[in-house]
């Protein structure tokens, strides 16, 4: 082999060798901000979703379905519940004294 050919196999083989690491260095950078985009999409997606619902709390106190589900809530529902107590206790005993035939 001529020289100029040997300087030609040279000069393309190191043209190679530093596209070949500029490839891999580019291509562990860029896994490395996907790992960091995915993490930001998580996070991102945490922060709709409890905005979300940050929304749907204002929306319910400030509508007057959700001013009286609050009041059924609070007030209601408990005195509800006592009477259904209450209701089951006496049927219970009805059915245990034979009363209930």
């Amino acid at each position: 082999m001529n020289v100029a050919e040997w300087v030609l196999v040279v000069i393309l083989s190191v043209t190679l060798l530093v596209f070949l690491i500029l490839g891999i260095v580019l291509v562990v950078g860029l896994i490395g901000v996907t790992k960091e985009a995915k993490k930001v999409i998580v996070k991102s997606q945490d922060i709709a979703d409890n905005a979300n619902g940050i929304v749907s709390n204002v929306k319910g106190m400030t509508s007057i379905g959700g001013v009286v589900q609050t009041f059924v809530d609070k007030y209601v529902e408990p005195k509800v519940k006592e009477k259904v107590k209450e209701a089951n206790k006496t049927k219970k005993k009805g059915e245990a004294d034979g009363g209930g035939k």
